[in-house]
């Protein structure tokens, strides 16, 4: 009898060392949660036997209970790791094809190539679905939808129309070099670049060169001031010159006159013939206009006004999570878009999940059904971005049980031991 009781013992402080070393083992997995050993004592005398003489047959495994007390929350310098600082977990989709759930204190995220926000394994973040504004549509298992990052933003439109509204120094001279070249500074005056897009919303670079090439008119007082003077506009789209007109009368020069009183003799309205951008998307034309522009002598060449009508696509730039779990993507453009609301659940009995591995559990009958919350409602913590939670395991607490399992194993040993000694007296003796 007293064979098999310290063998009961045996067995009962090697699950209680399995599931110590088990724990150490995860020290340093985010999101794990430690489990204890629990054990029961056996009675095998009959129930009509006196308390007084009850003797016990040794101990039987009564279960490994997780413990889901809160890990240490850690900083992290990404943006979309997320934990929560309370109850709660975080909500998986491991395979897209299927409609089964996995829950997670894990919040350590990635994008994969599809833009979609998921775990280490792969499985899709799930999040409520949200409008224009952030304000969450519906929290319930059904609305449930994946986290996905649209790459851009924005419908892209071609430029048509650049504005440039200028005021020239009337004292500038005309250039050195009588022939102009872009790459020569000493054929032109001044230069301006602008920003416009193709018909995909690429960024190109324009560039207008102004080029005087008539001297500045000398007076003697009292007579008044003359500021007449004509330049030369030349413009580029990356390195394709732009001209007006055609056959023999096409041009890469757009004249702009000024009158003895510094103004536009007339405004400037020139649209330039149809190009391919280099990004080869569709043929474009582009219309130069110089408004009321003027001509002083006390103050220097300034770009007053610089306008273009195009619309470039927003390409992403970052992703915030605010407290409310709502997860908001910015773009190149500007733009920022709410993309859903980071779903957390509870569990009336969290020591009833299934342990799926890689820190994903599952509802079982004994968890009962998750609770769909949000962030800081209905007894969920609340959502840390930037943040994710360790492991619970305590070192010390752990070593301190090895020790004591150890002991255990030990003594049952040498109760065993002891057993098979007194066993083998009696055949002894019957010898």
């Amino acid at each position: 009898m007293s064979f098999y009781t310290s063998l009961s013992g045996l067995k009962a402080s090697q699950v209680d060392m399995a599931s110590i070393a088990h724990n150490l083992a995860n020290v340093g997995t985010t999101g794990f949660k430690k489990s204890r050993a629990e054990f029961a004592d056996v009675i095998a005398s009959n129930l009509a036997v006196a308390p007084t003489q009850m003797v016990g047959s040794g101990t039987v495994v009564k279960g490994n209970r997780q413990q889901f007390g809160e890990g240490n929350l850690v900083q992290s310098s990404s943006s979309l790791d997320i934990a929560i600082a309370g109850d709660g977990f975080f909500t998986l989709k491991p395979d897209p094809n299927k409609q089964g759930l996995a829950f997670t204190r894990n919040g350590s995220l990635r994008v994969d190539s599809n833009q979609f926000v998921t775990d280490a394994q792969g499985a899709r973040l799930q999040v409520y679905p949200v409008d224009g504004n952030g304000n969450v549509i519906a929290t319930t298992r059904e609305s449930l939808t994946d986290l996905v990052l649209a790459g851009t933003s924005g419908k892209p439109k071609g430029t048509d129309n650049v504005t440039l509204g200028l005021n020239m120094n009337a004292r500038s001279v005309v250039p050195a070099t009588s022939d102009f070249s872009r790459f020569d500074s000493s054929s032109y005056n001044e230069a301006i670049s602008t920003t416009v897009y193709d018909g995909a919303g690429n960024p190109m670079t324009m560039t207008t060169y102004l080029k005087r090439t008539t001297p500045p008119v000398v007076t003697v007082p009292p007579a008044a001031e003359d500021l007449s003077s004509t330049w030369e506009a030349h413009s580029f789209v990356g390195d394709k010159p732009m001209t007006v007109g055609t056959g023999a009368a096409e041009t890469p020069v757009v004249t702009v006159q000024f009158n003895a009183a510094g103004q536009l003799a007339a405004p400037v309205v020139s649209t330039f013939n149809s190009f391919m951008p280099p990004s080869g998307v569709a043929q474009q034309q582009i219309k130069l206009t110089v408004p009321v522009t003027t001509e002083s002598t006390t103050k220097p060449f300034k770009v007053a006004q610089q306008l273009q009508d195009g619309v470039e696509v927003g390409r992403l730039q970052g992703v915030t999570i605010n407290e409310k779990g709502v997860v908001t993507a910015s773009y190149s453009n500007g733009d920022t878009k709410p993309l859903g609301q980071v779903a957390i659940v509870n569990f009336s009995n969290a020591s009833g999940l299934r342990q799926m591995g890689n820190s994903n559990w599952q509802a079982t009958g004994l968890s009962g059904d998750p609770t769909f919350a949000s962030s800081g409602e209905n007894g969920a913590g609340s959502l840390m971005s930037g943040m994710i939670e360790g492991s619970n395991v305590d070192i010390t607490e752990e070593l301190v049980g090895l020790i004591a399992a150890q002991r255990n194993f030990q003594a049952n040993s040498k109760a065993l031991d002891t057993s098979n000694q007194i066993t083998r007296s009696i055949l002894d003796l019957r010898a």
